[in-house]
């Protein structure tokens, strides 16, 4: 499917990149995926650019239904585990997850006396403007949400520092060609 030509077989929801804007594709819609990273996909369509979950795209037939496959997570801190969850949340454009991109300013974990724990996370984006950030934001949100022990979660933005290429990983700046 990647790098393929592919017609939708049910009408797709989607999210246009790098606006934000919900969409519908047609039934019969001719996309180009262009990158399969994380829960989403990115793929070129007739209006341009869209993000389309995987559970989505199997059920319009866009790619083949997910196997699942579950990993354990049983000697890893709560703290780890998030920032696993996050380091699965792809940039809809740039084919680097957001902690690789340097976005992830900082994660607390604060146990709480009632259990479970809050979990706090700083982040940022490549871009201020940027329209997919509230939907990053929200697949932060939900994903850390579904983790076990975690009673409530908050995702700030900040913008200070701003977000510049010397905060990707090394990984990552090789990954885009930058060195």
């Amino acid at each position: 499917m990647l790098n393929q030509e592919v017609y939708t077989e049910a009408e797709a929801a989607a999210i246009q990149i790098p606006g934000g804007n919900a969409v519908i594709l047609p039934e019969g819609s001719r996309i180009y995926v262009t990158q399969m990273l994380g829960n989403y996909i990115t793929a070129a369509s007739d209006i341009g650019l869209v993000r389309i979950s995987r559970e989505e795209a199997a059920r319009c037939g866009i790619i083949p239904p997910a196997e699942s496959v579950v990993e354990s997570d049983d000697n890893l801190t709560l703290e780890e585990r998030v920032w696993k969850v996050l380091g699965n949340i792809y940039d809809p454009e740039i084919p680097v997850d957001i902690v690789n991109l340097g976005l992830i300013y900082g994660v607390e974990v604060i146990p709480q006396q009632e259990g479970g724990s809050q979990v706090n996370v700083q982040m940022t984006l490549t871009a201020p403007g940027c329209g997919m950030g509230p939907h990053i934001m929200a697949e932060a949100e939900i994903n850390i949400s579904a983790l076990d022990g975690v009673k409530a979660v908050d995702v700030e933005f900040v913008w200070d520092p701003p977000w510049n290429q010397d905060m990707m990983t090394e990984e990552a700046r090789m990954q885009l060609g930058l060195i």
